[in-house]
């Protein structure tokens, strides 16, 4: 019975969307990959503000339910049959009054099983479509045949679109880079390769003085296009792989009309989202790059090599990776988590694992040579942040990501020296996750 009333639910949101998008005829640009789709939908939905009436996905609503959710601009129901009827009362507002709706809309579209982007190709055509990056093992890969099969359904986000379409690719990326066969659209790229259409150089992390230490406060790189090459800021931000949504920003923002100029201005006050490797403060003077959201293998590779980057902020200090289970691996689980747990040892004086599969970060951490005493084990994240309170001293840099079953955020929660300010710093504060 959930599965028929899904059915409708989809049915009903899909039509409403598809007749406010021929009502008002917005913009579409939509954002897929495997890794950064999230936040690249919002740097590229900051910077457009500068110029045009902007709505993006809340969130990651990036699914069959999402996207027309984001288009009517309705919330999730989750398992309220009251909210699904508003839901669906505000995409009949939208089409039967006159709104002062969006000029763009910002939609991120994600693929947990296939056909997911098919299904949602054969009724939203972008104007722009982005795509971020693939990973070698992607996640949500067990529902799939293999990585290859993901990789192909990525693609059917720009299938058929024809040269009225722009299509934005990952330039370092070479399987992105396939894809430009794939499609009629206009091709414009970015990324640090010598090349790309917006290439990004010379980055690195800047840092401030304070009286316990030193503490980083974001990055900045610079942006070479064929007739300009302008300084780029950004607070709160880190690892090079926080580049890539703010170049793909600029890209769109320049394809749309805008100046390089009023792009670096917007992106320049762009903010990651929650749990995507903010930096929090934590308790006992310790700082806490909070990875939480979500994890795959190649985000946790990056942020990882983002922790080997970052000095603690005293001599003293110690590096520690919280490290929780990444999900729906399949057959590619032991080897993903053995792999990162060796990577782990390199760049982390002490590895925290949660949940039964991390395990396989341990057995990987040892093999490096990361000490059995180093070492710490838990099956959840609330026991996790109990014990951490206890491991954890002054001037500590703790890296804190797993999958979002794991409920990472609870550790953060935990740890954090303001919890007063969970609702604003941390992902998965709305009550259809709190209640879980």
């Amino acid at each position: 019975m959930h599965e028929i009333l899904k059915k409708i639910v989809v049915f009903v949101l899909t039509w409403e969307a598809q007749l406010i998008l021929k009502k008002y005829k917005p913009k579409v640009v939509a954002v897929t990959g495997s890794v950064g789709k999230t936040s690249t939908k919002d740097a590229i939905a900051k910077v457009l503000e500068k110029k045009f009436r902007v709505r993006k996905s809340k969130k990651s609503y990036n699914s069959e339910l999402g996207v027309p959710l984001a288009i009517i601009g309705a919330e999730s129901g989750w398992d309220s049959i009251y909210m699904w009827l508003v839901a669906f009362w505000k995409g009949v507002a939208a089409i039967v009054t006159r709104e002062n709706y969006p000029e763009i809309l910002v939609l991120e579209v994600g693929a947990d099983r296939p056909e997911d982007i098919k299904k949602i190709r054969l009724w939203l055509k972008p104007d722009v479509a982005v795509l971020t990056a693939l990973a070698e093992i992607p996640v949500h890969v067990e529902f799939f045949s293999g990585p290859e099969e993901v990789f192909g359904e990525k693609v059917e986000l720009i299938k058929g679109l024809d040269e009225k379409s722009s299509i934005i690719l990952n330039f370092d990326d070479p399987r992105i880079m396939e894809m430009k066969d794939k499609t009629d659209g206009e091709i414009l790229t970015y990324g640090f390769s010598e090349g790309a259409d917006f290439e990004a150089m010379d980055y690195k992390i800047f840092f401030r003085r304070e009286k316990f230490g030193s503490v980083p406060e974001g990055i900045e790189f610079k942006v070479k296009t064929k007739s300009e090459d302008l300084p780029v800021k950004i607070m709160n931000a880190f690892g090079s792989h926080s580049v890539y949504p703010a170049l793909a920003a600029i890209t769109v923002g320049s394809n749309l009309g805008m100046t390089l100029e009023d792009c670096i201005e917007m992106i320049s006050v762009y903010s990651p989202p929650p749990g995507r490797l903010k930096l929090i403060r934590g308790v006992k003077e310790t700082l806490i790059l909070d990875d939480s959201y979500n994890s795959s293998p190649k985000a946790l590779e990056a942020a990882l090599k983002t922790l080997d980057d970052i000095k603690p902020p005293t001599r003293e200090g110690r590096k520690i990776a919280v490290l929780g289970d990444m999900l729906e691996l399949g057959k590619h689980t032991i080897t993903a988590h053995r792999d990162l747990g060796s990577l782990a040892a390199d760049v982390s004086d002490i590895l925290c694992t949660v949940g039964v599969r991390a395990k396989f970060f341990m057995e990987g951490a040892i093999k490096e040579g990361l000490k059995k005493r180093s070492i710490y084990i838990f099956e959840t994240s609330g026991r996790a942040g109990e014990e951490l309170e206890k491991i954890i001293k002054p001037g500590d840099l703790l890296l804190i990501k797993g999958s979002q079953g794991m409920r990472m955020e609870k550790i953060v929660e935990r740890l954090m020296a303001e919890p007063e300010k969970k609702k604003e710093l941390l992902c998965r504060q709305d009550d259809g996750w709190e209640n879980r």
